[in-house]
Protein backbone atom coordinates (compact mmCIF):
# COMPACT_ATOMS: atom_id res chain seq x y z
CA UNK A 1 0.00 0.00 0.00
CA UNK A 2 1.27 3.59 -0.44
CA UNK A 3 -0.09 6.45 0.81
CA UNK A 4 -0.89 9.98 -1.36
CA UNK A 5 -0.97 13.29 0.35
CA UNK A 6 -2.77 15.93 -2.04
CA UNK A 7 -3.32 19.69 -1.72
CA UNK A 8 -6.71 20.54 -2.85
CA UNK A 9 -8.53 23.56 -4.19
CA UNK A 10 -12.36 24.24 -3.94
CA UNK A 11 -14.90 26.72 -4.26
CA UNK A 12 -17.23 25.93 -0.89
CA UNK A 13 -20.43 27.50 -2.28
CA UNK A 14 -21.80 24.41 -4.00
CA UNK A 15 -21.03 22.01 -1.41
CA UNK A 16 -22.40 21.01 1.96
CA UNK A 17 -19.06 20.94 3.58
CA UNK A 18 -16.36 19.06 3.33
CA UNK A 19 -17.38 15.89 5.12
CA UNK A 20 -19.65 13.13 3.61
CA UNK A 21 -23.58 13.46 4.78
CA UNK A 22 -26.02 11.39 2.99
CA UNK A 23 -28.25 12.93 0.30
CA UNK A 24 -25.83 16.20 -0.39
CA UNK A 25 -23.00 17.36 -2.33
CA UNK A 26 -19.70 17.18 -0.19
CA UNK A 27 -16.26 17.52 -1.47
CA UNK A 28 -14.82 14.72 0.20
CA UNK A 29 -17.79 12.63 -1.58
CA UNK A 30 -16.70 13.99 -4.83
CA UNK A 31 -13.18 12.94 -3.83
CA UNK A 32 -14.09 9.67 -2.57
CA UNK A 33 -16.17 9.10 -5.55
CA UNK A 34 -13.83 9.99 -8.18
CA UNK A 35 -11.04 7.54 -6.36
CA UNK A 36 -13.76 4.87 -6.28
CA UNK A 37 -13.86 5.09 -10.26
CA UNK A 38 -10.10 4.65 -10.52
CA UNK A 39 -9.89 1.77 -7.44
CA UNK A 40 -12.67 -0.40 -10.40
CA UNK A 41 -15.19 0.37 -6.99
CA UNK A 42 -13.27 -0.35 -4.65
CA UNK A 43 -14.30 2.29 -1.20
CA UNK A 44 -11.27 4.37 -0.85
CA UNK A 45 -11.63 6.31 2.49
CA UNK A 46 -9.62 9.75 2.33
CA UNK A 47 -8.86 11.84 5.75
CA UNK A 48 -8.44 15.47 5.73
CA UNK A 49 -6.71 18.00 7.82
CA UNK A 50 -9.93 19.81 9.17
CA UNK A 51 -13.71 19.88 8.28
CA UNK A 52 -14.84 22.75 6.33
CA UNK A 53 -18.56 24.27 7.07
CA UNK A 54 -21.12 24.53 3.86
CA UNK A 55 -19.89 27.71 1.61
CA UNK A 56 -16.16 27.92 3.45
CA UNK A 57 -13.54 27.59 0.83
CA UNK A 58 -10.29 26.33 0.76
CA UNK A 59 -7.20 27.36 -1.32
CA UNK A 60 -4.87 24.43 0.29
CA UNK A 61 -6.70 22.12 2.09
CA UNK A 62 -4.63 18.52 2.38
CA UNK A 63 -5.83 15.22 2.74
CA UNK A 64 -4.54 11.61 2.38
CA UNK A 65 -5.17 8.33 1.31
CA UNK A 66 -4.05 4.65 0.81
CA UNK A 67 -4.15 2.98 -2.60
CA UNK A 68 -3.11 -0.67 -3.80
CA UNK A 69 -2.11 0.89 -7.00
CA UNK A 70 0.89 1.99 -7.95
CA UNK A 71 0.75 5.01 -10.57
CA UNK A 72 3.15 8.10 -11.24
CA UNK A 73 2.09 11.45 -9.30
CA UNK A 74 1.75 13.27 -12.16
CA UNK A 75 -0.22 10.36 -13.44
CA UNK A 76 -2.54 10.22 -10.21
CA UNK A 77 -3.19 14.23 -10.44
CA UNK A 78 -4.55 13.84 -13.80
CA UNK A 79 -6.53 10.80 -13.57
CA UNK A 80 -8.17 12.19 -10.57
CA UNK A 81 -8.82 16.17 -11.70
CA UNK A 82 -10.31 14.27 -15.05
CA UNK A 83 -13.12 13.00 -12.94
CA UNK A 84 -13.50 15.71 -10.11
CA UNK A 85 -16.12 18.90 -11.16
CA UNK A 86 -15.11 22.23 -11.65
CA UNK A 87 -15.43 23.37 -8.18
CA UNK A 88 -12.43 20.96 -6.96
CA UNK A 89 -9.28 20.42 -8.21
CA UNK A 90 -6.14 18.60 -6.90
CA UNK A 91 -3.37 21.09 -7.20
CA UNK A 92 -0.35 18.85 -5.84
CA UNK A 93 0.18 15.38 -4.76
CA UNK A 94 3.29 13.27 -3.70
CA UNK A 95 4.15 10.06 -1.94
CA UNK A 96 4.38 9.92 1.75
CA UNK A 97 5.15 7.33 4.56
CA UNK A 98 3.37 5.61 6.26
CA UNK A 99 3.24 7.94 9.25
CA UNK A 100 1.86 10.92 7.81
CA UNK A 101 -1.59 11.80 8.38
CA UNK A 102 -3.33 14.96 7.44
CA UNK A 103 -5.27 15.74 10.43
CA UNK A 104 -2.46 14.60 13.23
CA UNK A 105 0.26 15.53 11.51
CA UNK A 106 -0.44 19.40 11.12
CA UNK A 107 1.68 21.88 12.72
CA UNK A 108 0.20 25.04 11.73
CA UNK A 109 -3.20 25.94 9.49
CA UNK A 110 -3.82 28.91 8.21
CA UNK A 111 -7.12 30.81 7.11
CA UNK A 112 -8.08 34.11 5.37
CA UNK A 113 -11.49 35.39 5.89
CA UNK A 114 -12.09 38.83 3.42
CA UNK A 115 -14.77 41.73 3.97
CA UNK A 116 -15.83 43.81 0.85
CA UNK A 117 -16.30 47.38 2.94
CA UNK A 118 -18.24 49.19 1.18
CA UNK A 119 -22.01 50.60 0.49
CA UNK A 120 -22.82 48.66 -2.53
CA UNK A 121 -22.57 44.68 -2.70
CA UNK A 122 -21.20 43.04 -5.61
CA UNK A 123 -23.31 40.35 -6.74
CA UNK A 124 -20.24 38.47 -8.71
CA UNK A 125 -18.61 38.47 -5.47
CA UNK A 126 -21.74 36.98 -2.93
CA UNK A 127 -20.38 33.96 -2.11
CA UNK A 128 -16.65 34.76 -1.64
CA UNK A 129 -17.10 37.82 0.80
CA UNK A 130 -18.75 38.76 3.71
CA UNK A 131 -20.58 42.35 2.14
CA UNK A 132 -19.70 44.94 5.40
CA UNK A 133 -21.39 48.25 4.68
CA UNK A 134 -20.28 50.30 7.91
CA UNK A 135 -17.12 52.54 7.90
CA UNK A 136 -14.37 50.93 10.07
CA UNK A 137 -11.37 52.32 12.15
CA UNK A 138 -8.79 49.82 10.98
CA UNK A 139 -5.97 51.18 13.11
CA UNK A 140 -8.39 49.72 16.22
CA UNK A 141 -8.97 46.09 14.43
CA UNK A 142 -5.54 46.15 13.99
CA UNK A 143 -4.30 46.47 17.89
CA UNK A 144 -7.07 43.78 18.94
CA UNK A 145 -5.64 41.41 16.56
CA UNK A 146 -2.40 41.63 18.73
CA UNK A 147 -4.33 40.86 21.79
CA UNK A 148 -5.98 37.63 20.50
CA UNK A 149 -1.78 36.37 19.18
CA UNK A 150 -0.26 33.87 21.47
CA UNK A 151 -1.93 31.06 23.58
CA UNK A 152 -4.79 31.26 24.89
CA UNK A 153 -8.12 29.30 26.05
CA UNK A 154 -10.42 30.39 22.75
CA UNK A 155 -13.56 28.92 24.68
CA UNK A 156 -15.45 32.42 23.80
CA UNK A 157 -14.16 32.87 20.23
CA UNK A 158 -15.48 29.02 19.36
CA UNK A 159 -19.36 27.69 18.92
CA UNK A 160 -21.47 26.34 21.77
CA UNK A 161 -21.82 23.61 19.33
CA UNK A 162 -18.19 22.37 19.71
CA UNK A 163 -18.07 19.03 19.89
CA UNK A 164 -14.09 18.70 21.04
CA UNK A 165 -13.56 17.02 23.98
CA UNK A 166 -11.04 18.50 26.42
CA UNK A 167 -8.52 21.72 26.18
CA UNK A 168 -9.97 24.75 24.31
CA UNK A 169 -6.32 26.13 24.91
CA UNK A 170 -4.81 26.88 21.12
CA UNK A 171 -1.81 29.26 19.87
CA UNK A 172 -2.40 32.27 17.45
CA UNK A 173 0.93 32.95 15.86
CA UNK A 174 -0.26 35.33 13.79
CA UNK A 175 -3.51 37.77 13.67
CA UNK A 176 -3.53 40.43 11.16
CA UNK A 177 -5.86 42.83 9.11
CA UNK A 178 -5.30 44.68 5.92
CA UNK A 179 -7.37 47.36 3.25
CA UNK A 180 -6.38 47.14 0.28
CA UNK A 181 -8.91 49.62 -1.85
CA UNK A 182 -12.79 47.92 -0.64
CA UNK A 183 -11.36 44.86 0.55
CA UNK A 184 -10.16 44.33 4.05
CA UNK A 185 -8.03 40.49 4.23
CA UNK A 186 -8.13 39.11 7.82
CA UNK A 187 -5.48 36.40 8.03
CA UNK A 188 -4.94 34.34 11.22
CA UNK A 189 -1.97 31.74 11.74
CA UNK A 190 -2.29 29.10 14.83
CA UNK A 191 -1.19 25.54 15.86
CA UNK A 192 -5.13 24.61 15.09
CA UNK A 193 -8.52 26.30 15.23
CA UNK A 194 -12.06 25.72 17.35
CA UNK A 195 -15.11 25.33 15.57
CA UNK A 196 -16.25 28.73 14.06
CA UNK A 197 -13.81 30.48 15.99
CA UNK A 198 -12.24 32.35 12.61
CA UNK A 199 -15.80 33.37 11.82
CA UNK A 200 -16.25 34.18 15.66
CA UNK A 201 -13.04 36.32 16.03
CA UNK A 202 -13.80 38.17 12.77
CA UNK A 203 -17.00 39.20 14.04
CA UNK A 204 -15.76 40.41 17.35
CA UNK A 205 -12.98 42.46 14.85
CA UNK A 206 -15.49 44.09 13.29
CA UNK A 207 -17.43 45.28 16.58
CA UNK A 208 -13.99 46.49 17.07
CA UNK A 209 -14.22 48.75 14.05
CA UNK A 210 -17.47 50.55 14.39
CA UNK A 211 -16.79 51.06 17.91
CA UNK A 212 -18.88 48.56 19.69
CA UNK A 213 -16.18 47.36 21.17
CA UNK A 214 -12.24 48.79 22.55
CA UNK A 215 -9.09 46.67 21.42
CA UNK A 216 -8.56 46.40 25.34
CA UNK A 217 -11.52 43.96 25.73
CA UNK A 218 -9.85 40.86 24.32
CA UNK A 219 -8.13 39.99 26.64
CA UNK A 220 -11.47 40.17 29.12
CA UNK A 221 -13.47 38.11 26.33
CA UNK A 222 -10.72 35.38 26.38
CA UNK A 223 -10.89 35.33 30.54
CA UNK A 224 -14.34 34.96 30.59
CA UNK A 225 -14.30 31.63 28.91
CA UNK A 226 -17.93 32.50 27.10
CA UNK A 227 -19.60 32.26 24.09
CA UNK A 228 -22.97 34.17 25.10
CA UNK A 229 -20.14 37.36 25.40
CA UNK A 230 -19.84 37.71 21.61
CA UNK A 231 -22.04 38.24 19.11
CA UNK A 232 -23.65 35.92 16.11
CA UNK A 233 -21.49 34.12 14.30
CA UNK A 234 -21.02 35.43 10.72
CA UNK A 235 -21.20 34.14 7.48
CA UNK A 236 -19.02 31.22 5.96
CA UNK A 237 -18.60 33.32 2.66
CA UNK A 238 -15.56 35.29 3.30
CA UNK A 239 -13.80 32.07 4.82
CA UNK A 240 -10.92 30.38 3.45
CA UNK A 241 -8.53 27.30 4.34
CA UNK A 242 -5.49 29.19 2.95
CA UNK A 243 -2.46 26.86 3.85
CA UNK A 244 -1.30 23.29 6.12
CA UNK A 245 1.78 23.58 7.35
CA UNK A 246 3.60 19.99 8.53
CA UNK A 247 6.77 19.17 9.62
CA UNK A 248 9.54 19.34 7.22
CA UNK A 249 13.25 17.97 6.48
CA UNK A 250 15.41 18.72 9.85
CA UNK A 251 12.39 19.45 12.28
CA UNK A 252 10.47 16.93 14.39
CA UNK A 253 9.28 14.67 11.65
CA UNK A 254 9.94 14.66 7.59
CA UNK A 255 7.38 12.61 5.82
CA UNK A 256 8.04 12.25 2.69
CA UNK A 257 8.56 8.95 1.58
Amino acid sequence: MERLKCTISYDGSGFAGFQVQPGQRTVQGMLEKALAKIHKGEAIRIQASGRTDTGVHAVGQVIHFDTPLTIPEQNWKRAINTLLPDDVHIIHIEKVCDSFHARYSVKQKEYHYIVLNREEPDVFRHNYVLHFPKSLNIEAIKAACKHLEGTHDFTTFSSAKSTVKGSKVRTLYHASCKKKENDIEFVFRGSGFLYNMVRIMVSALLDVGIGKRNPEDIPALLAAKERGKLGKTISPNGLYLWEVSYPEQGEEKDFRA
